[in-house]
């Protein structure tokens, strides 16, 4: 069954007319975007700062990760590990243990999406407050 609702802007910057050549300032543009929609994800936001202090197990960061899902969890961890900044290693325990924790690659991320936390935490209340201003203005 089709729905008639259907993803808009799906598509990246598009690519140049045939017969010019690619600007080459802006030659990484597609590369970059999707890298950082990838950290810029929240749930790969949670998931860099939660692994920030060492390896956790899957259900160690869903009670850790308030609200999100056990699908969105696998998804995302699946996500950061395609792009190598998560390892996963599995134990030959009964049942089995799987660790999921940070590459060298994530280490390096995780202070600046760490700092981006800790902003979002300390400016929340004015972001909140800056958001109901704006809501009532359009109420009149």
């Amino acid at each position: 069954m089709d729905t008639l609702l259907k993803p808009a802007h799906i598509d990246l910057p598009a690519s140049p007319r045939s017969g010019q050549r690619p600007d080459p300032n802006h030659a990484d543009c597609r590369g970059v975007a999707s890298v950082l929609s990838r950290v810029g994800d929240k749930w790969s936001v949670f998931v860099i700062m939660m692994l920030g202090d060492g390896p956790k197990r899957f259900n160690e960061l869903k009670r850790m990760i308030n609200g999100i899902s056990q699908r969105m969890l696998t998804l995302t961890l699946r996500g950061l590990e395609r792009d190598g900044l998560v390892t996963r290693t599995i134990f030959p325990t009964i049942p089995p243990r799987v660790d999921y924790e940070l590459t060298d690659l994530g280490r390096g991320l995780s202070r600046p999406v760490e700092a981006l936390g800790k902003w979002a935490m300390e400016h929340l209340a004015q972001i909140e407050a800056a958001r109901t201003r704006f809501d009532k203005r359009g109420e009149n």
